[in-house]
């Protein structure tokens, strides 16, 4: 790749809209569902999947059910889209807390 390509993509990359939001990831066989946030939903499956293929995600309970049931029995959702991207980062964070404590109560979820 050129060093004017790798600008542009970089470029590109970082002026890309960011959604914040919650997801869940769901394990069929053990019927768990951790709930989570993230600032930026799209890159939030590939760095869980990541640490839990490598045995380094921090949460042992959802690392245990992977390493026990495999990759086959999780899902990962989107549940909500936080559509705040105009106000302030500390609003955002403020909103993407309450969201989150909201999803794990109604789906009587695990926190991550």
């Amino acid at each position: 790749m050129k060093a004017n390509e790798r600008k542009a993509a970089i470029d590109a990359y970082k002026e890309r809209k960011v959604e914040a939001g919650i997801y869940l990831i769901r394990c069929a066989a053990s019927s768990h569902t951790w709930v989570g946030s993230a600032p930026d939903l799209s890159t939030i499956q590939n760095r869980l999947w990541f640490t839990l293929r490598n045995g380094s995600n921090p949460h042992k309970l959802l690392q245990d059910m992977w390493v026990t049931h495999g990759c086959e029995a999780f899902d990962f959702e989107v549940v909500e889209r936080l559509n705040d991207n105009d106000n302030p980062a500390y609003i955002r964070n403020i909103a993407l807390k309450n969201r989150h404590t909201h999803w794990i109560e109604k789906l009587n979820g695990i926190r991550i």
